[in-house]
C-alpha cells in the first residue's frame, strides 16, 4: 500500500511539473513587454497548470487521499511594490529613554492597509526587521502572552550585570557587552566608519562606545525569533489564521522602529 502511495504522489508531481514547465512561456514577465509582442493577446496565466490535472483537479497528499483543489485562479499584471513601516511602541511617553524593555508591537493592520492600498490580489507580502535587536513572528496578539514571551526568553538569555535592565542578572556577562574592547577587528572598525563614526579620532571612539547599549541578550534573542515572516496574499487578503498576528517584537526598546515589508505578486 505505501508503495501504492508513493507511486502516486510521484505521478501526481511530474504530471504538475510538466504542466507548468509547459505553461511556463505564456507567464507574463516582471521586464518590459513590448505591444506588439506576439503573446499579448493570450489569455492571462493561471495557477493551476490544468492541462494535465485531471478535470476534477485533485492532488495527491502523502497519505494517498485525494485533496479538492479551489477554483482556478487567473492572474494580471506582475506588481513588485515596497514601503518601509515606521512604528511608535504603543505607550511609550515622549522623551521616554530605551530601558532594555521587551514589547510587542502588532503590524497585522498596518500590513493589511498598504496592500488594500494597492491592486495586488494574489501573491506574497514579505516583512523583514530591519534592526538587530528587533524580531518578526506570526502569533497572537494577547498581553499577557507577551509578559509570558519576555519571561521566557530572559530566562534563556538573562541580561548581563552591567545592562541598564532592570532584570538584569549578576554574574552574567557577554563579550558583545565588553565595549571598551570594541571594536575588535579591522572589519568591525571599518562597518563603524560606514555608520558615520569616524573611531580613528579618540574622542569620537569614546563617544561610540558611549553610545553602545549593553545588549548582548537582545541580539541572542532576535536570532532565536528571527527577522522575516512572508505571508501568503490571496483575493487581497493576507493568510494568516483567525488569532494570528504579524508582531514586531522589540528586544532593546521602547524605541521608535522600522520595518520594511515588500508585495510580490499580480493584479
Amino acid at each position: 500500500m505505501r508503495n501504492i502511495h508513493a507511486l502516486a504522489i510521484i505521478v501526481a508531481t511530474l504530471a504538475t511539473a510538466q504542466g507548468f514547465a509547459c505553461r511556463r512561456a505564456s507567464l507574463p514577465t516582471f521586464g518590459r513587454i513590448r505591444r506588439n509582442d506576439s503573446t499579448a493577446n493570450r489569455r492571462p496565466a493561471t495557477c493551476l497548470a490544468e492541462s494535465t490535472l485531471p478535470t476534477e483537479k485533485r492532488l495527491v497528499d502523502s497519505s494517498g487521499d485525494a485533496q479538492e483543489m479551489g477554483p482556478e485562479l487567473e492572474l494580471g499584471n506582475p506588481i513588485c511594490i515596497y514601503k518601509t513601516l515606521t512604528i511608535h511602541p504603543s505607550g511609550m511617553a515622549e522623551g521616554e529613554q530605551p530601558r532594555q524593555a521587551v514589547s510587542v508591537e502588532d503590524l497585522t493592520n498596518s500590513i493589511r492597509e498598504f496592500i488594500q492600498s494597492t491592486t495586488m490580489k494574489s501573491g506574497f507580502v514579505n516583512v523583514i526587521s530591519r534592526h538587530t535587536t528587533t524580531a518578526i513572528t506570526i502569533n497572537e496578539r494577547e498581553s499577557r502572552l507577551a509578559r509570558d514571551v519576555e519571561d521566557f526568553f530572559l530566562k534563556i538569555c538573562p541580561p548581563d550585570e552591567r545592562s541598564s535592565s532592570p532584570k538584569s542578572v549578576k554574574g552574567t556577562r557577554y563579550h558583545h557587552n565588553d565595549i571598551d574592547r570594541r571594536p575588535d577587528s579591522p572589519e568591525e572598525a571599518q562597518r563603524c566608519r560606514e555608520n558615520g563614526w569616524d573611531i580613528d579620532d579618540p574622542e569620537r571612539l569614546e563617544a561610540w562606545r558611549a553610545q553602545e547599549p549593553i545588549n548582548a541578550h537582545s541580539h541572542l534573542i532576535g536570532m532565536m525569533l528571527g527577522s522575516s515572516e512572508s505571508i501568503p496574499v490571496v483575493e487581497g487578503e493576507m493568510v494568516i489564521g483567525q488569532w494570528q498576528s504579524v508582531l514586531m517584537v522589540d528586544l532593546d526598546g521602547p524605541r521608535v522602529r522600522t520595518v520594511g515589508v515588500q508585495l510580490m505578486g499580480y493584479q
